[in-house]
């Protein structure tokens, strides 16, 4: 079986189609951006992007991943290795605390501004409504995707 996992081909014996995606990814790859935490589908702490859609991976099988093309925080990096205008973004605001929910927020925001790159602050804060963070109160994560959105509707 053939996963796809920051534009990086891997070839995975069929004994781990059953294993849990966000597991594979952290365990045996050590991308550990995307977290185990509610495993409810609830907290969004293991967001990734699934051809391109924010898809919450605590619940998805290794085999259901199969062939789809999967972005991890890990895969966000300019190809000099530099932050993401993104990523930076949520720096220069201040929307990052205890950091646990941003790998999940960063990927959601992405895909959401791939789509709507001028976005109101009330769509932002709808977009982000599946992805929970006990420390900002979402201010800054909100500044930071508005900040970013002159990149994405320049690119």
């Amino acid at each position: 079986m053939k996963l796809i996992i920051n534009k990086k081909e891997y070839n995975v014996p069929d004994s781990y189609g059953e294993k849990r995606l966000t597991d594979y990814i952290r365990d045996e790859l050590d991308l550990t951006g995307a977290k185990n935490a509610c495993q409810m589908n609830a907290c969004g702490a293991c967001a990734v992007l699934l051809n391109n859609e924010v898809i919450k991976i605590c619940h998805v099988l290794v085999k259901d991943a199969e062939g789809k093309e999967i972005l991890t925080i890990e895969g966000m990096e300019n190809p000099d290795g530099t932050l993401h205008q993104l990523q930076q973004a949520f720096v220069d605001a201040g929307a990052i605390q205890c950091g646990f929910c941003t790998p999940g927020m960063v990927l959601t925001a992405h895909a959401f501004l791939m789509k709507n790159p001028k976005p109101t602050r009330e769509q932002i804060r709808k977009a982000l409504q599946g992805n929970l963070c006990r420390c900002t109160g979402y201010q800054q994560i909100i500044d930071a995707v508005e900040m970013a959105s002159e990149y994405y509707r320049k690119n």
